[in-house]
């Protein structure tokens, strides 16, 4: 199965490539993944000439493929005015808007106060659910004092956990044969999965 992380962080190092490491990590030690990681930062002016001429260059077009042929996506991003880095949101803009149809999504974000953790649920559970990803229950926000407190690797378990399982669901059933598929409704997936 293939992973592919997205990390929008700015500066070297960055807490947000950090958070990012870590949550493909655990992921990894769940289920067997090939993992690509997408580094934003690197295709900054790519994705800004996108938008004026319509084309991406090689680099972010091999990025969007790489996205859009993954089994299951990290996203992380750091937080900037109360919302997503517009560095994030313009990658997610020039994707296909069907390349994350169905596709588990696990999303992650940075930030300097944990007072900005609802960023998760106002700003990108929001996109994805209108790209039409299958978001994880569990998001990750990691403010500076989470770093080597109690608390911030649990998240990061439970939520890589949640990944794998939908990677893995998903994976098994496109291997099987249609009548031999079991119709597991996604409501009762989801439950499955809180209760695990």
């Amino acid at each position: 199965m293939k992973l592919v992380v997205v990390s929008a962080g700015l500066s070297v190092p960055s807490s947000t490539r950090l958070l990012a490491d870590r949550l493909a990590a655990a992921v990894g030690r769940q289920a067997q993944v090939e993992l690509e990681v997408v580094e934003l930062r690197d295709l900054a002016v790519e994705i800004a000439h996108n938008f004026t001429n319509g084309f991406p260059g090689r680099r972010l077009a091999a990025a969007l493929e790489a996205v859009t042929e993954a089994d299951g996506l990290i996203a992380v991003t750091p937080v900037f005015t109360a919302s997503y880095s517009g560095l994030f949101k313009s990658f997610f803009d020039v994707l296909d808007k069907d390349a994350l149809a169905g596709k588990p999504v696990l999303i992650a974000a940075t930030g300097g106060t944990a007072r900005h953790s609802l960023v998760l649920e106002h700003a990108l559970r929001p996109m994805f659910a209108y790209l039409r990803a299958v978001v994880v229950p569990t998001g990750v926000y990691a403010a500076s004092e989470d770093w080597g407190a109690e608390g911030l690797e649990s998240r990061v378990e439970r939520a890589a956990g949640e990944l794998a399982g939908l990677m893995q669901g998903l994976s098994s059933v496109g291997r099987g044969k249609p009548e031999e598929l079991p119709v597991v409704p996604f409501a009762e997936q989801l439950a499955r999965l809180a209760a695990s």
